[in-house]
């Protein structure tokens, strides 16, 4: 089961995330939310494993606060 552990704003933060969390070996999926008109503009939700939602998120909270 995916869940979601964060929503970035848009495409450019969401792939930025991504690439810390892979970096630690985790699964990532990225899914745009709302119109494709926005396109890399449209917020995006990251989605990890249930397993490992809470490590990732403790990980993502760190990147965002330095």
């Amino acid at each position: 089961m995916w869940t979601v552990i964060y929503i970035a704003p848009n495409k450019l933060i969401a792939e930025k995330y991504k690439t810390i969390l892979t970096d630690e070996g985790m699964l990532v999926q990225l899914r745009p939310i709302g119109s494709a008109h926005l396109g890399d503009h449209a917020s995006v939700e990251i989605l990890v494993p249930e397993s490992e939602a809470e490590e990732a998120h403790e990980i993502i909270t760190g990147a965002i606060g330095s």
